[in-house]
């Protein structure tokens, strides 16, 4: 999953899921419109840890 499928999935705006997971707005941006790819094991970190905390949403 990808940084905004996986944004999208949490019905978050950028800016909070930004405050979620620590992370300036701007990479949010920038890996949702592709200008720039987070690390792999970034977006795997950001999934796990959702499905931690939100075992009850996909």
């Amino acid at each position: 999953m990808n940084i905004k499928e996986l944004r999208k999935s949490t019905g978050m705006s950028q800016s909070k899921f930004a405050a979620y997971f620590g992370v300036p707005v701007r990479s949010i941006q920038e890996w949702e419109q592709e200008r720039k790819s987070p690390p792999n094991y970034v977006s795997a970190m950001m999934e796990r840890i959702w499905k931690l905390e939100h075992p009850e949403k996909p």
